[in-house]
């Protein structure tokens, strides 16, 4: 199979088909494919990984989405909504610890508040760290006017996962409503591309009903819609979630961990040039879960910077990592890391990617 794997890669020869069988290598075999994907990585793109501060802000959610610990539904969750001044000191501190980029995070709203209080909010932030501070956005779909708007505010990349391209396991995650729509999702990332941001997905891997041939399919998904990063990792249960009664079905959690590994390798070979973040939910399965993704060709880090006693609010899935840590642990014990697998941290960079200048260079 070796021989395979390295034929495969060399001719670029990215089948659904042999895409499947890549994602199943296990032992041997999946160390040299996982040890080609961090090559690459370094080859392409150096050793630096970029730290991205994540500010988890609000757990109010209109959603309700099947998998997710936050959704509308949840009644044994304590609902919290920071403060701009909150924020703003978080975004502080990412910009004086030299993290180069921000990340703005919460449940989805859409009312016209939300967008408006978003749009100060990126004006706020540019203005208090005279513009040095990158800032990418995860709030789910929007109009194409509020990405414009909010575009033209500060916010330069945005991260809308797709969770899974087959559209018929989407419903199997989703309620079957406006709200929940995949044709709706894809538009979203067209209109992100177009608003101009360098434009982000990504897919749980493990979910009930899911097999190779979808995660296939999911790369695939991600190359041909030219995404310029990607931040994707293992799924993992929340007991307060419709999904949770279908728990015995789910594969191992270290099989969902090591195909989530070979997704990343994977996706790194077929897009050398994009950035990929080694999640968090990586940290669940496995303590060195995201310096392994690292080394398997992830090159962005997102240091969690939220207030420390809203963290454990903050819980889309089970048994997430560092909920009790304050920002200066979690910066530091990301350095140490670093430093151990041979990669240093992208200070004072936006460390944007590669393949958004590519992309839009026509």
């Amino acid at each position: 199979m070796k021989s395979t794997i390295r034929n495969i890669i060399s001719t670029a020869d990215w089948t659904a088909e042999n895409l499947e069988k890549l994602l199943a290598l296990r032992g041997e075999e999946q160390k040299e494919l996982l040890g080609m994907g961090g090559e690459t990585l370094l080859n392409k793109r150096g050793n630096e990984v970029y730290y991205r501060g994540l500010v988890e802000f609000s757990n109010v959610c209109t959603k309700d989405c099947y998998y997710c610990g936050i959704r509308k539904s949840n009644r044994n969750t304590e609902r919290y909504d920071l403060s701009d001044d909150a924020i703003l000191e978080a975004a502080r501190f990412a910009h004086e610890h030299k993290y180069g980029s921000l990340v703005l995070q919460s449940g989805e709203r859409d009312d016209p508040a939300f967008v408006e209080r978003i749009d100060q909010l990126l004006k706020k932030i540019k203005s208090e760290t005279n513009g040095e501070l990158g800032i990418t956005l995860s709030l789910g779909e929007q109009s194409a006017e509020t990405y414009r708007r909010w575009f033209e505010s500060g916010a330069h990349r945005y991260l809308l996962r797709i969770e899974t391209s087959d559209e018929s396991l989407y419903h199997q995650l989703h309620p079957n409503d406006e709200k929940h729509d995949f044709k709706k999702r894809l538009q979203c990332l067209r209109d992100l591309q177009k608003a101009g941001y360098q434009t982000g997905t990504g897919v749980m891997i493990g979910v009930p009903g899911q097999t190779l041939k979808h995660l296939a399919a999911d790369l695939l998904f991600m190359k041909n819609f030219d995404i310029d990063m990607v931040g994707m990792g293992p799924y993992i249960e929340h007991e307060e979630t419709p999904l949770y009664v279908k728990k015995n079905q789910l594969w191992p959690l270290q099989e969902r961990f090591l195909t989530s590994l070979n997704m990343v390798a994977l996706l790194r070979l077929m897009m050398p040039d994009i950035n990929i973040a080694a999640t968090t939910a990586m940290q669940t399965i496995d303590p060195v879960g995201r310096e392994k993704a690292m080394q398997a060709g992830a090159n962005v880090i997102m240091p969690n910077i939220t207030p420390s006693n809203q963290r454990r609010n903050y819980l889309l899935y089970q048994n997430k990592p560092c909920t009790d840590e304050g920002a200066d642990d979690c910066s530091n014990c990301l350095s140490i890391r670093l430093e151990m697998i041979g990669r240093v941290p992208g200070y004072d960079q936006w460390g944007d990617s590669e393949h958004f200048f590519r992309r839009t260079k026509s």
